[in-house]
């Protein structure tokens, strides 16, 4: 079984490891049947979907109508306006089947000019506490990618009091001095306010190579192999209090889990040197 944590202020106790739904895009619903299964075996109680995942809302359906009181159950808008964002947040509740979520994300927050519009007056954020005021949603968060996140996400904790920020946190992401420390100035942050944590890209290789078939459902080329993911997966988790999203691939996800119930310690800094020269790994953003 993975290990739980409190998630936060939220008053739950979370998985480390959060099924990352974008996985659930493109498969069917048997298929999402079997995958969501898996989570019951490793005792994952925290389901991150978004309206962008593609089918993703509509597969996990049929399964919170049986299950949604053993999950927590986070969505996202991408949207930047209130209405919009009210609008697609209204509609995952539809697709859904639920009347509430627990945490209601602005989805991939990075760009600045969109930054000002969603926390400003009429704003993606204004949607946001309209429900939670009407009890649809409980916690609202902030999620982003690229080497600007870090320190964007800490410019939105200034401007609103958000109940959790997502953000790629992997060895070789970490090795971008600027990154690190903007990474390491919004943990800071995160603790003193009790605010969760989530990292996505545990398991990134490197974006794919021009010639390199796509055989996965990431946007990037992902680790395969047990001993790869059990490095990467057990680097992340020795991080105190941090979450790890799972990738958007359902076929990976065991080897992700399995890696995640068997943490004990991080592997050395040679052994994680060791793996970047041999697998060619590289940073996905630049």
């Amino acid at each position: 079984m993975i290990a739980k944590q409190a998630f936060g202020r939220t008053g739950h106790e979370s998985s480390r490891t959060i099924f990352g739904a974008a996985a659930l895009g493109q498969v069917s619903q048997a298929e999402a049947d079997r995958t969501l299964e898996v989570l019951l075996q490793y005792g994952v109680n925290h389901l991150d979907t978004a309206s962008s995942y593609g089918d993703s809302e509509l597969r996990l359906a049929p399964w919170l109508k049986k299950h949604r009181t053993d999950f927590f159950l986070a969505t996202k808008t991408k949207e930047r306006t209130y209405q919009a964002a009210r609008d697609e947040f209204h509609r995952s509740l539809g697709r859904l089947r639920v009347d509430h979520v627990d945490l209601l994300q602005l989805h991939n927050l990075v760009d600045p000019i969109e930054w000002q519009i969603a926390l400003g007056p009429g704003g993606a954020l204004e949607a946001a506490l309209e429900a939670r005021a009407q009890g649809l949603v409980r916690f609202i968060g902030v999620t982003g990618h690229g080497l600007s996140i870090a320190a964007t996400h800490s410019r939105s904790l200034a401007e609103f009091d958000f109940d959790s920020v997502l953000l790629p946190c992997n060895y070789v992401t970490m090795q971008t001095p600027k990154y690190a420390a903007d990474f390491e100035a919004l943990l800071k942050v995160c603790q003193e306010r009790n605010v969760a944590v989530q990292t996505i890209k545990a398991i990134a290789r490197r974006p794919w190579g021009v010639k390199t078939p796509h055989s996965r459902a990431t946007w990037y080329e992902p680790l395969e192999e047990q001993a790869d993911i059990d490095v990467a997966v057990h680097w992340v988790l020795s991080r105190p209090g941090i979450f790890l999203n799972t990738a958007g691939d359902v076929n990976l996800l065991p080897k992700v889990l399995d890696a995640a119930s068997r943490f004990v310690q991080s592997p050395s800094e040679a052994e994680l040197q060791g793996k970047m020269a041999e697998l060619e790994m590289a940073s996905l953003f630049v």
